[in-house]
């Protein structure tokens, strides 16, 4: 447990302590300080359905960048080497890496819920919908982060990892269009590997079980293979 804590410090002060971090930070706020307010004067509803969609599309494009350095970084400096021939697991260096990138999701959302407590103060919001979609996009972020956690670990290259992290994010963003045109039983289950298709219910306001089972599935499959890939290098 002790060797686990100190690595999860070493992955916190890693993220935090870089610009990458606090430049994530700055653009995701700045966009969804100008998504709230303007969709706050257009339609005058206490209601933050679309800066859920927007946080949704943000974070397919943000989690590469923030996962992409996870394990190719380390592999880059020779550094991942020495950290393996430690006396700590695999299972210790992929969950210590895996939590220090939430911890950064949790900061980006916590600050976004500046936008809960403006529609609080002016005005009367149902707050069940914006609990369940902001568990929604925590559990989102979950799968994703572990998606690209494996990217990181499959590849040496940065970059080729945030480009690998975000084809898969975008083709299972829209993969239930295609869903849609196949033939039955192909067309449902393609459609509920879309990762919207199961977020669009916590942003409307209801819980489903298979929904939050499906994000936790992916989690746990990327740390799952995350762990063997990088237990075969």
């Amino acid at each position: 447990m002790k060797t686990f804590a100190a690595l999860l410090v070493k992955e916190e002060k890693a993220i935090f302590t870089t610009p990458i971090a606090y430049v994530v930070i700055a653009v995701f706020l700045l966009i969804m300080g100008y998504t709230f307010t303007l969709t706050l004067f257009m339609s005058h509803a206490a209601s933050l359905v679309h800066v859920f969609f927007q946080i949704y599309v943000l974070f397919l494009l943000t989690v590469p960048i923030i996962t992409m350095r996870l394990i190719a970084e380390e592999r880059r400096l020779r550094t991942l080497e020495v950290l393996l021939t430690a006396p700590v697991s695999e299972v210790s260096v992929i969950l210590s890496k895996y939590l220090a990138s939430m911890s950064l999701i949790a900061v980006m959302l916590l600050l976004s819920g500046a936008y809960a407590i403006t529609l609080a103060i002016f005005g009367q919001p149902d707050w069940g919908p914006i609990f369940s979609g902001y568990l929604g996009l925590l559990l989102h972020a979950s799968a994703l982060v572990a998606v690209g956690l494996l990217a990181s670990c499959l590849v040496s290259n940065q970059i080729v990892a945030a480009v690998m992290s975000l084809s898969l994010f975008l083709l299972l963003w829209i993969i239930d269009k295609l869903g849609y045109l196949l033939p039955d039983p192909f067309n449902a289950l393609v459609v509920n590997m879309s990762f919207l298709v199961h977020f669009r219910t916590f942003a409307t306001g209801s819980l489903f079980l298979s929904d939050a089972g499906f994000f936790i599935s992916v989690a746990l499959l990327g740390l799952f293979l995350s762990i063997r890939a990088l237990g075969q290098r």
